[in-house]
């Protein structure tokens, strides 16, 4: 008979923690999905009848992304972390192949190099590259950290690798992945104690960089005075940062209802992928915005949180993975929602677990994989631990009951 104890005994803290995976991160994650199918759904139903006579032809894709990412993090719970810290450099070789076959077979989408095709599917090899390079650096950070605190030589060789991803990205052009890899890089580095004026001078130099790739671009600085006055040009180069402002203003605390959108009409460009979060605002309102950002940013503290207790394990890589990952969440997070909110200048980033695309979803969902696992190999040190100190106690009550 179920006893009322034992529903206590379940939301006990100390029980939770003994569980040998992190269950608040996975509900998370299922919600998000979740709420991303149903967003994804109604946004492109528009798009789906222009192009195929078909409202949920996005949706029967995006489902099927969400059943290959359930596939993928059981898949990666299997893989232990070690086997990640070895095989770094063949993971760094295939992301840097990728990102080269984009150039040279890639198929062109709206100006822009950032696919492969193979089959029925595109393939944006930028995506994966974010977490080759979060693993890499976690691995240089394991191998070189005395050198990355003590000298400037140290801390300048991983971005040499950076230098050559970058212009990889640059050259399809995609600024906004690029942006990422030095954010996460350049995190990644301070959490490592990396000396602190190095840190600024490369910070400096970094974002130099980035200002003069934006004043020697037409279409970037089209962008840039876009987001700085986007009512100037409401129909020309701040047309689609006007229409997510108008789907923002229409939504108001509660919103329109699902499915009520008007800007999803093929008002608004990319209303199912970059754009999401304004349909979501449209239709849900600031109560379903104000949801979805809390479940997003808890997803990014769950992240820092498995690593900082996997470093306090001497978990150095897991740990360096872990907050690598959560640097990378949080950044796109923010440029997102900034994005659509007209907050920052429009990048082309999507909404981690929200916004559809597959190549996105699928990368999302090898580090969410990876985060549990990390979390499981520190747990497991837990529990022996625990075994450990109760073998000893029984070995002192043995002893003194012998003595007695």
């Amino acid at each position: 008979m179920f006893k009322l104890e034992t529903l206590k005994a379940c939301f006990k803290p100390e029980k939770v923690d003994s569980l040998p995976y992190d269950r608040k991160l996975l509900v998370v994650t299922f919600c998000l999905m979740a709420i991303g199918m149903v967003i994804v759904a109604s946004a492109s139903i528009q798009e789906g009848i222009s192009i195929s006579d078909d409202p949920f032809r996005f949706l029967k894709r995006h489902s099927l992304y969400v059943v290959l990412c359930l596939l993928t993090i059981a898949g990666m719970v299997c893989i232990p972390v070690r086997h990640w810290y070895e095989r770094q450099m063949l993971l760094l070789g295939i992301a840097f192949l990728g990102l080269l076959a984009v150039l040279i077979v890639g198929t062109e989408v709206n100006g822009a190099h950032r696919w492969l095709r193979i089959g029925m599917i595109n393939i944006q090899p930028s995506e994966f590259a974010k977490l080759a390079i979060i693993i890499f650096l976690a691995s240089y950070l394991v191998r070189r950290q005395e050198e990355v605190i003590d000298t400037i030589k140290g801390f300048i060789k991983p971005l040499i690798i950076l230098s050559g991803f970058s212009l990889l990205l640059l050259l399809q052009p995609d600024l906004g992945s690029t942006v990422v890899i030095v954010v996460v890089m350049m995190g990644m580095l301070f959490i490592a104690d990396a000396k602190l004026i190095s840190f600024i001078g490369i910070m400096i130099s970094l974002l130099a960089v980035i200002v003069a790739l934006i004043l020697v671009s037409p279409y970037r600085m089209a962008r840039v005075f876009g987001f700085m006055d986007p009512w100037a040009d409401p129909f020309g180069r701040s047309y689609q940062l006007t229409q997510s402002l108008m789907a923002f203003g229409r939504g108001g605390i509660f919103g329109e209802g699902l499915g009520n959108s008007v800007q999803k009409l093929e008002y608004l460009p990319e209303a199912h992928t970059d754009f999401i979060m304004a349909i979501l605002a449209e239709e849900l309102g600031f109560i379903g915005v104000t949801i979805v950002i809390i479940l997003e940013f808890y997803l990014v503290y769950k992240a820092f949180s498995i690593g900082k207790k996997a470093l306090q394990h001497n978990l150095v890589f897991s740990g360096y993975v872990a907050i690598g990952i959560a640097i990378w969440f949080f950044f796109q997070i923010a440029v997102n929602v900034g994005a659509a909110s007209g907050m920052v200048p429009t990048k082309g980033l999507t909404l981690p677990l929200v916004s559809y695309g597959g190549s996105s979803l699928l990368t999302i969902a090898l580090a969410v994989g990876l985060l549990l696992r990390i979390d499981f190999e520190r747990r497991n040190i837990d529990d022996k631990d625990v075994d450990g100190q109760k073998k000893t106690a029984r070995k002192k009550k043995e002893i003194k009951i012998n003595e007695q």
